[in-house]
């Protein structure tokens, strides 16, 4: 039993160290990601992903450990590849969340806007870059749009060579 354990972790790993990149499954052809889990003797679909030619991540259905539908989330891209929209949907196809990204001229993502099923903020992300491009800060507001955490990011840089 340990030696199958074993090999099962190996094995999954493998798999999730050598993550699908877009280059790489629109290079494959792959079009679709199914996933299963078995638990005993019981196996169920966990999850499955749908990319478009180009190797983007269009759909994501989550399934729960019957197997029945959990949630589906959509997304939209800009011409750069950059996800822009996420809509989040139950097991009822009824829309939960939606989130909004935008980013700048230079494809750093500035903002964040997650939206309930009336289109009623919940929280907005608003994120900073210094010079070299690095994220700085990213500020989280309520639903309210009141300010309720400020996150700070600071790198350490090699000295010489």
């Amino acid at each position: 039993m340990l030696k199958k354990f074993l090999i099962l972790s190996f094995t999954l790993l493998f798999f999730v160290s050598f993550a699908q990149k877009k280059k790489e499954l629109k290079k494959a052809g792959v079009r679709t990601i199914t996933t299963t889990e078995t638990h005993g003797t019981k196996t169920f679909t966990d999850s499955k992903s749908t990319y478009d030619a180009n190797g983007l991540l269009i759909e994501e259905i989550n399934y729960n450990k019957e197997g029945l539908l959990k949630s589906t989330t959509k997304y939209k891209y800009n011409k750069e590849g950059d996800v822009i929209e996420e809509m989040e949907y139950d097991d009822k196809n009824i829309i939960k969340e939606k989130r909004l990204i935008k980013y700048s001229l230079l494809g750093e993502k500035t903002e964040e806007l997650t939206l309930d099923k009336d289109n009623k903020q919940l929280k907005k992300n608003v994120y900073t870059y210094d010079l070299k491009g690095f994220k700085t800060e990213r500020k989280t507001y309520d639903g309210n749009n009141t300010l309720v955490i400020t996150k700070k990011y600071s790198y350490g840089y090699k000295i010489g060579e």
